[in-house]
C-alpha cells in the first residue's frame, strides 16, 4: 500500500473520535427520548415531550450513517415504547414516528432492495401495532392510521428517488472516467506516434544511405551513422520522459528519475528542419507576423503537426524539398506544409492525429493533394485573447523600462 492510500494520523484520530461519538449518541438516545415522556403529567399536553423525543433522534445521526438498519430498529423500539411509558394515549405521541420515516427513507436510499423491503415491512408492522394498541376511538384510529400510512409512503418515495439519483451519479462518474481514460490513451498514442514515426523514418533513410555508400564514400557513411546515433538518442530521451511521466503516481519525483524536460515548440523548428534536410529533403522554413510567446499546448501541437507532415514528406512524397510556413496572426496561428511530390494514398494515423490535435484546440485543419501537384497540410489554431493581451502589456512595459 502506497502513501496516498494510508490515512494520516490526524485522519485516524478524527475517525476514532467520530466512532466514539457515534456510539455515545446511540447509548444516550433511549434515555433522552424516554425521559421527557416519563416526567410528563397525564393531564398536561404531551406535545412538548413528544417533540423532544423526536428531536432526540439527532443523537443517532452517526449511527444512521454507519448502520442505518440498527438505527431504524432502535428508533422503532423507542417510538413504540413512548405511549405505554408515558401512560398517555393521545395522538401527539405518534409525532416521533416522523423520525422513523426519515430513517426509513435513508435506508431505502442507501441499502439493497432486500434490506429496504425488510425495513419497510418492519416499520409498517410496528406502526400498525402501536396505532391499534394505543389509539382510542375509531375516528382517531382512522385519522392517525391515514397520516402514518401517507408519511410511510412519502418516506419510501423520497428514498427511491434518492437511490435513483445515487445510481445516476455513479453511472455518470463511471462514464466520465471512461471518457477520461479514452482521451488519455489517445493523447499518449498521438505523442508516441509523433515521437517515433519521424525518428524511425529518418533513421531508415540514413541507414539506407549509409549501407549504399559505406564502401565508396566512408565519410558519407560516417555522417549517416552519426545522424542515426543523434536521432536515436533524442528519441530515446523523449520516450524516457514520456514513460517517467506515465509512471509517476504523485507530485514528488523519485530520486534518480529523469526530469520531464521542456515540451518542444516552434523554437525547435530549425533543429527539426536540419534533421529533415540531413534525411534528404530540404526544408524552406518561413515565418510571418509578429512572433510572440505561445501557450504550451498550442506550441506543442504546432510543432507536432510540422513534424508529422515532414515525416510524411520524407517517407511518402519522394520530393526533394518542401516549404513550411508559420504565420502569427492577431488571433490565430497558421501552419502550412507544402511539397511537390506524389503525395499520400489514404489517411494514416499521422493525419488522424494531426486532425485530433487541431480539433482539441477548436481550430481548422485540412490535408490533401494540390491541383498543381504535390501535397498540402494546413492548420489554423486560435490564440486566446488574454494571452495576446498579456504579451502586449509585457512588451509595452519593457519598452517603457528601456
Amino acid at each position: 500500500m502506497d502513501a496516498t492510500s494510508t490515512p494520516s494520523p490526524p485522519q485516524r484520530t478524527f475517525g476514532r473520535a467520530r466512532s466514539v461519538l457515534t456510539w455515545i449518541g446511540a447509548v444516550l438516545y433511549p434515555f433522552m427520548a424516554l425521559l421527557p415522556a416519563v416526567n410528563t403529567d397525564r393531564r398536561a399536553p404531551g406535545i412538548l415531550p413528544a417533540c423532544a423525543a423526536a428531536l432526540a433522534t439527532v443523537l443517532l445521526v452517526g449511527l444512521i450513517r454507519r448502520r442505518p438498519m440498527a438505527a431504524l430498529v432502535m428508533v422503532l423500539l423507542v417510538t413504540a415504547l413512548l405511549p405505554p411509558v408515558a401512560k398517555y394515549h393521545g395522538p401527539v405521541w405518534f409525532v416521533p414516528f416522523v423520525a422513523v420515516d426519515i430513517t426509513l427513507g435513508y435506508v431505502v436510499a442507501t441499502r439493497t432492495l432486500r434490506a429496504s423491503v425488510a425495513a419497510v415491512s418492519l416499520a409498517f408492522l410496528t406502526q400498525c401495532l402501536t396505532i391499534l394498541g394505543f389509539t382510542s376511538g375509531p375516528d382517531n384510529l382512522i385519522a392517525i392510521g391515514t397520516i402514518a400510512l401517507l408519511a410511510l409512503v412519502t418516506a419510501c418515495v423520497v428514498g427511491l428517488l434518492g437511490r435513483e439519483r445515487r445510481r445516476h451519479a455513479t453511472e455518470l462518474r463511471s462514464h466520465e472516467v471512461a471518457e477520461a481514460i479514452t482521451a488519455e490513451r489517445l493523447r499518449i498514442a498521438r505523442e508516441l506516434h509523433d515521437q517515433v514515426a519521424h525518428s524511425i523514418g529518418i533513421i531508415a533513410i540514413q541507414a539506407g544511405v549509409g549501407s549504399r555508400v559505406i564502401e565508396t564514400q566512408p565519410l558519407e557513411a560516417r555522417a549517416a551513422l552519426s545522424a542515426i546515433e543523434a536521432t536515436s538518442r533524442e528519441t530515446l530521451s523523449g520516450l524516457r520522459r514520456t514513460l517517467v511521466a506515465l509512471r509517476r503516481s504523485g507530485p514528488s519525483a523519485e530520486s534518480g528519475a529523469a526530469p520531464y524536460g521542456p515540451a518542444p515548440g516552434l523554437g525547435d523548428l530549425e533543429r527539426l528542419a536540419a534533421t529533415t534536410t540531413d534525411a534528404g529533403v530540404e526544408v524552406d522554413l518561413r515565418r510571418s507576423g509578429q512572433r510572440r510567446q505561445l501557450p504550451p499546448d498550442i506550441g506543442l501541437s504546432a510543432y507536432r503537426i510540422v513534424q508529422e507532415a515532414l515525416t510524411n514528406v520524407v517517407r511518402h512524397s519522394g520530393a526533394g524539398r518542401c516549404r513550411v510556413t508559420v504565420g502569427f496572426g492577431e488571433d490565430e496561428l497558421s501552419v502550412e506544409i507544402v511539397d511537390e511530390g506524389r503525395g499520400m494514398r489514404g489517411v494514416g494515423f499521422g493525419i488522424t492525429g494531426m486532425r485530433e490535435r487541431v480539433a482539441l484546440l477548436h481550430g481548422e485543419f485540412s490535408a490533401g493533394p494540390r491541383p498543381e501537384g504535390g501535397f498540402r497540410v494546413a492548420a489554423r489554431l486560435p490564440l486566446p485573447e488574454p494571452m495576446a493581451t498579456a504579451t502586449d502589456d509585457a512588451a509595452a512595459a519593457g519598452a517603457d523600462a528601456r
